[in-house]
């Protein structure tokens, strides 16, 4: 039973970290469950201290990316439809364009949602690179903390074996 423990926390830190790119999975919540995953074997010693501060950054982190792009829209004169199309974008640029649309589908749909609003072009770009930019931080953001959540993943279960 340990071993399954393991390797599904070991699935899930990875899938942390596929999720800091993809909006349909949570990136760091899924980690922080990998992690949560790996202290349920009886081999780890259950650190309930480290879990719950890690949750709280993953649960942090996870509304911050909701609130992120829309700042980085707003900040840089963008609408609610210029936000709307910015998410729009991501999901339909990444099914149609693979990696190439995580970013090039959230900056064409914030800056179309902008021109459906009858914003002047010129504002449009504007706020199409102000999504861009609020996107691709918190993306950096949850690469971050999935990235350092798979560090300690590593780092515990290496300890058991050494």
């Amino acid at each position: 039973m340990d071993l399954l423990f393991e390797l599904l926390g070991l699935f899930f830190v990875i899938l942390g970290i596929i999720g800091s790119f993809l909006p349909v999975l949570p990136g760091p919540i899924t980690g922080w469950v990998g992690l949560f995953l790996l202290h349920q074997s009886s081999r780890i010693d259950n650190n309930t201290n480290f879990l719950t501060i890690t949750f709280i950054i993953a649960l942090a982190v996870f509304l911050l990316d909701y609130i992120i792009p829309a700042l980085g829209t707003k900040k840089f004169g963008g609408s609610k439809k210029g936000v709307i199309g910015s998410t729009v974008g991501l999901l339909v640029g990444l099914i149609f364009l693979g990696p190439f649309g995580i970013i090039i589908g959230p900056f064409a749909g914030a800056y179309l949602g902008e021109r459906l609003n009858k914003t002047p072009d010129k504002q449009a770009l504007k706020a199409a690179f102000g999504s861009l930019i609020g996107f691709l931080s918190g993306v950096f953001l949850k690469f971050s903390v999935a990235s350092i959540f798979c560090y300690h993943f590593i780092k515990i279960y290496w300890t058991l074996w050494s």
